[in-house]
């Protein structure tokens, strides 16, 4: 193991045009799961200065008013609604309702996802990932609370953790970017930064005198959001996850119901992982997974600890088979995926949520138990 290196991740807020966009679709989504828990949603929304434009297959009996969402969304998230939205949805594929709606419920589409946990911080995250999350969320909640004045909602945050011997020791470098009105005092801007948002986000990571923090690096950041930016749905793949830090499979988590094994591949393979870690059967944890379209089993499950497993790989892949059902139907019932609540968790990483069903670790003694029958069966 290196003595001494670093590891970076970002995060963005809840008015990032990006982020905005993955709001609005799963906002869709949550509308049509209210109506109809078995909806088969594809939704995507582009957004630039003037327009939003949504698109993407529906296949259910909802029938939600589709631009009032889009509006109440973006007021939401802090700005005025003076956008032309076009609407543009249509039926999905027969072939691929055919592939996933057989005799047994199959995956919506080929694809490889990867679930990650690890002991170092409470939330089994990467030391980076959660201080980077927890500065965006505080920038969302001191604007929406006035603890802040000045500030508006469209944000950045990046997060750079120097470690020794694979533990978590200081802060090295924080940028943070934070749209303000055009008389916002730039000094005053720092110090409630770093007061109210920078102290509070990283007080069990230590910042000492030789930590940078580098806010507004550009000098100035007054136009923000789709007036500045354009927005699109899953651009911000890395921050819904694992902050760059672990593979990804490259699909979209945001707009697409539990059939999608993008999102639902995703969420089983982080609860796999998170369990396994808070099981104590290893320090680190990389699930992957992969599925072919229209097929109810994966095509591949694979678990890489590093060697910090106290089994090897291969006995812990055996065990997760016996306890987590991989199929669509399975990882929808586990997890909840028919429900509508998929726009409270897109915001501030899909995996910083703890009522998320993917987040329990309620797992940990059936892994445990299974680890022991195979123990006695190769014995």
């Amino acid at each position: 193991m290196k003595d001494n290196y670093i590891l970076t991740a970002e995060s963005v807020t809840a008015g990032h045009p990006d982020k905005l966009c993955d709001t609005i679709a799963d906002s869709i989504l949550d509308a049509c799961l209210k109506e109809d828990p078995n909806a088969r949603v594809a939704c995507e929304v582009l957004a630039t200065a003037g327009k939003i434009l949504v698109a993407g297959e529906l296949r259910t009996t909802a029938s939600p008013d589709v631009e009032a969402i889009v509006r109440q969304t973006v007021r939401n998230a802090g700005y005025d609604c003076n956008y032309h939205v076009e609407v543009r949805l249509h039926t999905q594929s027969p072939d691929i309702a055919g592939a996933v709606d057989g005799d047994t419920l199959g995956a919506g589409d080929q694809g490889i996802m990867y679930g990650y946990a690890c002991w170092e911080t409470v939330e089994l995250l990467p030391a980076p990932v959660v201080l980077a999350n927890r500065i965006t969320s505080l920038l969302t909640t001191c604007r929406e609370e006035k603890l802040i004045s000045g500030i508006e909602p469209d944000g950045k945050a990046q997060v750079s953790v120097q470690y020794a011997f694979g533990v978590p020791e200081r802060v090295d470098t924080i940028v943070i970017s934070c749209q303000h009105d055009a008389d916002k005092d730039p000094d005053e801007l720092r110090e409630e930064l770093r007061r109210l948002v920078i102290a509070r986000a990283c007080h069990d990571v230590r910042i000492d005198e030789q930590t940078k923090i580098l806010i507004d690096p550009s000098g100035r950041f007054v136009l923000g959001g789709f007036e500045a930016d354009t927005g699109l749905t899953g651009r911000k793949l890395m921050v819904d996850t694992y902050g760059g830090l672990v593979p990804h499979g490259g699909g979209s988590l945001s707009g697409k119901d539990g059939t999608k094994v993008d999102r639902s591949g995703a969420y089983m393979a982080r609860y796999v992982a998170k369990n396994i870690v808070a099981a104590g059967l290893a320090d680190v944890c990389t699930v992957s997974l992969a599925y072919a379209i229209g097929q109810a089993e994966p095509v591949a499950v694979e678990i890489d600890t590093q060697e910090s497993g106290y089994y090897d790989d291969a006995f812990l892949t055996e065990a997760v088979r016996r306890v987590f059902d991989f199929t669509p139907a399975g990882m929808i019932r586990a997890l909840d995926l028919d429900k509508p609540f998929f726009a409270e968790v897109c915001n501030n990483c899909h995996f910083m949520h703890p009522q998320a069903a993917w987040e329990q670790t309620d797992k940990t003694e059936k892994l445990r138990m299974a680890c022991a029958e195979l123990e006695d069966e190769h014995t």
